[in-house]
């Protein structure tokens, strides 16, 4: 039942109706506006918004044309959902956690992910959105095809994660220059 409404939530990508958590995949362009209102709380003076773009460059590859992605589609809204709970558990007092992320063909500046916390200061708001996007890339099951100029192949820079909270201090790594 529970992956029956997530995947209702794919096609169709509105808010739920209740909670403080909105996760989901779609083809269509995310609702990045709608995620932002539904994330701002009276109790949370707080709301850091994420939105990953595609650009014409990767790693060791110029002139990117565009992106396809794919998912799993059954167990990636459940991996982005373990990942909102690991950030209400670090950070105990956020107000709403949104995860979205689209699938299939994405053009030069489309939004491919979005990820919007709200809390009521930012400072938690600031470190539970970095983590969730850290999370989010390192253990959900979506796949990156790049088509550049001259060839296409899947992304570079795949992490393996087993869990949410194996991402542990990643983020808090890249910044001091360190490695897993």
């Amino acid at each position: 039942m529970y992956v029956a409404a997530l995947k209702a939530t794919m096609r169709t990508m509105h808010p739920p109706a209740s909670g403080d958590t909105w996760v989901g995949l779609t083809v269509d362009t995310l609702p990045i506006a709608e995620a932002y209102e539904w994330a701002v709380r009276a109790d949370c003076g707080a709301v850091v918004l994420f939105s990953g773009t595609v650009r014409n460059h990767a790693e060791g590859r110029e002139g990117v044309d565009h992106l396809t992605y794919e998912a799993y589609d059954e167990q990636a809204p459940i991996k982005m959902n373990e990942i909102a709970v690991e950030v209400r558990r670090r950070w105990p007092n956020t107000g709403a956690v949104v995860l979205l992320h689209r699938t299939g063909r994405l053009e030069l500046g489309e939004s491919s992910v979005v990820v919007v916390v709200s809390s009521p200061h930012r400072p938690e708001a600031f470190e539970a959105g970095r983590y969730a996007i850290d999370a989010l890339k390192a253990s959900v099951p979506i796949w990156k095809h790049e088509v550049w100029q001259g060839g296409s192949d899947w992304g570079t820079g795949a992490n393996v994660v087993t869990a949410p909270h194996d991402v542990a201090d990643q983020s808090s790594l890249q910044r001091s220059g360190g490695t897993q």
